[in-house]
């Protein structure tokens, strides 16, 4: 399904529904690619369910779903990671390119108020280092670490966002 860049955005809270749809999402070989740093075996649908139950329960966790013309096209977060609060996001490949998740984050953080906050990019992921730097984030440092999609340790960049 292809949305205009007219899209309209919105976020809410999870619901049960909309987490088959994460996993079909999270199943697609170049999504994991890109993200690079995903769960060892993304077909784990007892892993997956189990995973997300613990992050709805958490309530250091701020998780939205992503709403494009009323469907399901991702999520997005705030937790905290190496001891310092990150945002993450994923957005379902058929809705990539369309501004979805540039919108999608601009819009969470109104809401997260904590600053400075992070986020974490491989290098060769171009688009979603776009988006993070669309939304003020800054590339301040570097690290590496074990990507289970590429079965390899992965250059990534450490973004932080001051306002």
């Amino acid at each position: 399904m292809e949305f205009s860049s007219k899209s309209e955005v919105k976020l809410r809270d999870i619901t049960a529904e909309d987490l088959p749809i994460f996993f079909e999402q999270q199943l697609d070989p170049m999504a994991n690619y890109m993200a690079a740093f995903t769960p060892k075996d993304p077909t784990d649908k007892k892993a997956f369910f189990d995973h997300w139950r613990k992050i709805i329960a958490d309530q250091t966790i701020t998780i939205k779903t992503i709403l494009s013309n009323g469907f399901v096209t991702g999520h997005v977060s705030n937790f905290e990671l190496f001891g310092v609060p990150v945002v993450s996001y994923w957005i379902g490949k058929e809705y990539w390119g369309q501004g979805i998740a540039t919108r999608a984050l601009s819009e969470f953080l109104k809401h997260i108020k904590i600053r400075p906050l992070y986020a974490r990019a491989a290098k060769d992921n171009l688009a979603s280092i776009r988006v993070l730097e669309k939304c003020g984030f800054k590339i301040i440092s570097e690290d590496k670490g074990f990507s289970n999609a590429r079965g390899k340790e992965v250059e990534e960049f450490i973004l932080r966002l001051e306002r």
